[in-house]
């Protein structure tokens, strides 16, 4: 298309005609028409046939911030495209075995004190932990656990200016016996650790599942939150109209407390990966 953006915004009816500009342009052009007062990145897991390079090249292309849950090895890729890794592993745990057992605690620390320096030096803001599955344990017991390996872990992540993040996940469909499925036992324990380096990562798709009530428990906790995920309910797989959730009205409510950090679209593709990547970014551009 001839027209240039800086012409039409020079034209009477500006933002009408830029609006119609987006609509026909390709995703590479119109990336920079983004509000981005949501900063959004991509997991990487859920674009694992595709290149590592290629999804970053798109990522940037689409106007995307970052690349979500790489190796540390993989740290450094996305900077060749201008963009960051959002979220990296850093050998903190596993869903199944992590923070509320206490046996658990010294690999944890041997992973973060070896991958958060690592992380800090590539730019990386944040790692990701977990609880761990109950087995029997008492939420409460749990959440002490919890807190006494973060207290372990919290000045490594403080030194080097990363946020370690604990993932809430559900406990009913995806991660059954999960310890920190609902936001009330995840703000417990950051509140207890009272670092300004450990979050919890809130993945709105699990949410959902276990609470709803989205927008009021973010608005409420978002002082406790380092992160967020998204992905559709039910099936986690594209935002659309087939979903129950209202990425645009949650995405609002996340900008408008104040919220810096980054949301990270994690969703299954069911069509083509790229294409509903692009969709979901522009969906959830508020």
């Amino acid at each position: 298309m001839e027209l240039s953006r800086r012409a039409v915004l020079k034209t009477g009816s500006g933002a009408m005609a830029l609006a119609s500009l987006a609509a026909v342009l390709p995703a590479e052009e119109s990336q920079h028409m983004l509000k981005k007062r949501i900063h959004q990145s991509a997991c990487r897991w859920c674009y694992e046939k595709i290149p590592l390079e290629d999804l970053c090249a798109y990522a940037a292309k689409i106007g995307l911030a970052g690349i979500d849950l790489l190796e540390p090895a993989e740290y450094e890729v996305p900077h060749k495209y201008g963009l960051i890794c959002t979220m990296g592993y850093a050998d903190g745990g596993t869903i199944a075995d992590a923070l509320n057992r206490t046996e658990n605690h010294a690999a944890i620390e041997a992973g973060f004190r070896k991958n958060i320096p690592l992380a800090a030096k590539a730019g990386v803001p944040n790692v990701i932990t977990f609880s761990g599955n109950r087995r029997g344990m008492s939420d409460e017991e749990g959440a002490r656990n919890t807190v006494i390996g973060l207290n372990r872990v919290k000045k490594i992540a403080e030194d080097n200016g990363v946020t370690i993040c604990v993932e809430l996940l559900n406990s009913k469909v995806d991660h059954h016996d999960y310890m920190a499925d609902h936001t009330a036992w995840g703000a417990r324990v950051i509140e207890e650790v009272n670092s300004p380096h450990v979050k919890l990562l809130y993945d709105i798709y699990h949410m959902q599942i276990m609470e709803g009530d989205l927008i009021a428990t973010i608005r409420k906790n978002i002082g406790c939150i380092g992160h967020f995920h998204t992905g559709g309910v039910p099936g986690r797989h594209e935002l659309d109209g087939s979903q129950e959730v209202q990425w645009g009205a949650v995405m609002r409510a996340i900008a408008d407390t104040g919220y810096k950090g980054y949301v990270a679209q994690e969703f299954v593709p069911t069509r083509d990966p790229l294409t509903s990547l692009r969709e979901a970014a522009e969906l959830c551009d508020i």
